[in-house]
């Protein structure tokens, strides 16, 4: 088939096809005698599995995911896959983690600037929590915590750090660890609220839902490409 042909079916320009070929992206298309490219079903099968593999995986990874492919490297091509499996499950886990902290945290989430005079030194939020000022600076390292420092290098911690400190406070002794409260409260600070995080987390969710649905999608695609590969080879 013509390029013009097999860009038609995805609302692509003839052009945009030959980018993906000459990008490696599908294999390179037969040639008649006055140098037309001739594109065949496992072409369009190729095409139709990178543009399935976008939504999934993005442009990078859904590129080395054809390169690998096309070249005959299966394994390498099922790894970028994997990888991209691994990430989404990562990111349901974060999702699942800063969702159950909310709701340990419920009506107990205390007010960022609740009866608090800025800046706290170390000495005084700890004092403030009823811990031990070594406890936060484990908080810190853990990067529960991210106070400022003074000209002399002293921490300084504002209405929003002894938020963060009382949030962490509850959720440890909610038997959270480190690590998980370091992910929520990095939330929480992008998200600027409990509220707005909470909304937040719904579009988190509906993301991760399409994304979950798209790389299933795309599994079916590539591995249609793949089989037309191998009917290709054994074909000649």
């Amino acid at each position: 088939m013509r390029p013009v042909d097999l860009a038609r079916r995805h609302g692509l320009s003839p052009q945009t096809v030959r980018n993906y070929e000459d990008a490696g992206i599908i294999p390179p298309a037969h040639r008649s005698r006055t140098g037309y490219r001739d594109y065949t079903a496992t072409h369009a099968a190729g095409l139709a599995a990178y543009l399935a593999l976008v939504p999934a995986f993005g442009y990078s990874t859904s590129r080395r995911i054809m390169h690998a492919a096309t070249g005959g490297r299966l394994d390498e091509a099922l790894e970028y896959v994997d990888d991209g499996h691994a990430l989404l499950a990562r990111d349901r886990g974060t999702l699942r983690t800063v969702e159950a902290a909310l709701a340990h945290l419920g009506a107990a989430a205390p007010d960022a600037a609740a009866g608090t005079r800025a800046p706290y030194s170390i000495g005084e939020l700890a004092r403030h929590l009823a811990l031990n000022p070594a406890t936060l600076r484990t908080w810190e390292r853990a990067g529960v915590l991210t106070p400022r420092r003074d000209p002399r290098g002293h921490r300084q911690y504002l209405a929003q750090d002894v938020r963060d400190a009382e949030l962490a406070h509850l959720l440890r002794r909610g038997g959270r660890p480190l690590g998980a409260i370091a992910t929520v409260l990095g939330e929480l600070r992008d998200a600027g609220s409990l509220e707005a995080l909470a909304s937040t987390l719904e579009g988190w969710r509906r993301d991760l839902t399409s994304r979950g649905r798209a790389q299933l999608y795309a599994a079916g695609q590539l591995s249609a490409y793949l089989d037309a590969l191998d009917r290709s080879v054994r074909t000649g």
